[in-house]
Parts: structure tokens; sequence; C-alpha cells
């Protein structure tokens, strides 16, 4: 991994039940152009909000919770927005087989079909096993969603949707 590679971290969760599936890591990165009415992280939509930290600490950081974790969650702010170092951590995750989520406000077909031409965008989503797309939306809202904020958000299996070419979503209630 390049020592040189940077992320704009918003905030890190050693452990959490409630960001994806099983016992993991959350980070939370800064910047997002989304602007989603009564965003759940409003002070994270700025890219210069939280500290920059180094790829590889972020790395470290994540190991020493190992193995009492299962998996890592990348949240935000908007983690598409910082692809190409995300895809570079992620690389290293799924070396230490730990399942990936994300999630973004970008549904699984923007990010596909712009995938060729943003940069780290298309590494990065080969290298997520579930995302959760979609803007929250506070009308969408409903008390006791599991693992999303609104309904409009899918929970899709990436790798089955990728192999499939249509959308594979998880069912969780």
């Amino acid at each position: 991994m390049n020592r040189h590679s940077y992320l704009q971290v918003a905030g890190f969760l050693d452990n959490s039940l409630v960001n994806g599936k099983g016992l993991r890591s959350v980070l939370f990165v800064s910047g997002c152009y989304h602007n989603c009415k009564n965003c759940q992280n409003k002070e994270m939509q700025s890219i210069y909000y939280g500290d920059k930290v180094n790829v590889d600490d972020v790395l470290n950081r994540i190991k020493n919770n190992l193995p009492l974790i299962k998996g890592v969650t990348f949240s935000g702010g908007e983690p598409f927005e910082q692809a190409e170092n995300l895809a570079l951590l992620g690389g290293k995750l799924k070396k230490l087989n730990l399942d990936l989520w994300c999630y973004s406000g970008y549904t699984f077909e923007y990010i596909k079909d712009n995938m060729h031409n943003k940069k780290g965008w298309k590494d990065l989503i080969q290298s997520i096993d579930v995302l959760i797309d979609g803007k929250y939306e506070e009308k969408n809202n409903i008390k006791g969603l599991k693992y999303r904020g609104s309904s409009n958000q899918r929970i899709i299996d990436v790798k089955e949707t990728l192999e499939k070419g249509k959308v594979v979503c998880l069912k969780y209630f």
C-alpha cells in the first residue's frame, strides 16, 4: 500500500452491530455532495471535516480489532468521493477475510454507469460485498428498518449482482 495514500476520516467505530451484519468496524469518511434533507451526518458533508489519516494507519486500527470483528463498513459522508484510497484499503481488508459493507447515496446503477470514468470506482465496487444504495429520503423513513435509513435504499449483494448483471437484494427486516 502506498504510504502516501490518505483518507479524510470523519470518525471510526472499533465495533458496531448496527452498521451491517455481525460485529464490525465502521469507517466514516468525509465529503458528500448529495445534501439529503435531514442527513444523519450533515457535518461529514464537508471534505475538510475530520482528520487526514494515512490508509495504513486505518488498516492497522482495523487489524487491532481482529479477531473480534467479522467485517468493516464504509460510511460517511459519501465513500465514493474517496473511492481510490478506499479501494486500496478494501483490497487489504479482503486479504484479511473481512466482509465489506458500504453505504452510498449513489444508486448501484449510477455507480455501474460511471465506474469506468470515475477514479477508483470500479476497484471500490469490486471490493464491496454489500452495498446499501440510494439517498436517504425522510418521507421513506420507516421505523424498524434494518441497516438502512429509508425504504428506498436497497441492501445489495454486489458479487451476485455483478455476476448476474441485475440487482440482487438481500432481505433484512
